[in-house]
């Protein structure tokens, strides 16, 4: 009987520690699939409304939106966006509605992009943006992203530039 109990817990205490270590792993793998339907809908997006789309980058986390507006001073888009809200309810012709989505990262993760231009990983501090365009034709630049937890987890992901799927991945989880 004590063999058995012996058994028993030696395989739950198994269980348990191959859920903590999955965990993170899971959250890296949930947060790098986010960025990748944010990249596959703004190729998407510019591809059937024929306008470049963007993914704007910060410390907050990731935004689709049109390009037009990932160019302008966050306090003009507001204004951007009530305009175009305004336009619609009033249902002024020819306003083609833009489409908005973003992904906001974990108080303990961290985000880098890396552009193709450049080899090293940029890390978003508090006011930094990069923005990654989508243009109409489907084309977009390669670029990378890793996410990083306070643990020293990290996964990074590399996207290619006609399908703005991931190609490859790369990850370390303590």
């Amino acid at each position: 009987m004590v063999m058995v109990l012996s058994i028993f817990i030696l395989v739950i205490g198994g269980a348990v520690a191959a859920l903590y270590f999955n965990r993170d792993e899971g959250r890296l793998n949930n947060a790098v699939g986010e960025v990748e339907v944010l990249a596959k809908r703004a190729r998407t997006l510019a591809t059937l409304q024929q306008r470049p789309y963007a993914l704007e980058f910060t410390r907050q986390g990731v935004a689709l939106m049109p390009y037009g507006e990932a160019m302008l001073n966050p306090k003009d888009r507001d204004q951007l966006i009530a305009e175009e809200e305004f336009a619609m309810a009033e249902g002024i012709e020819n306003v083609q509605p833009s489409r908005r989505d973003a992904w906001v990262v974990e108080d303990d993760m961290l985000l880098l992009v890396r552009r193709w231009a450049t080899g090293r990983w940029e890390e978003m501090k508090r006011g930094d943006r990069q923005v990654w365009r989508f243009d109409p034709g489907g084309i977009c630049e390669p670029c990378g992203v890793r996410i990083e937890l306070e643990n020293g987890s990290w996964i990074a992901v590399l996207f290619h530039p006609l399908t703005a799927g991931i190609t490859e991945t790369e990850s370390e989880i303590l």
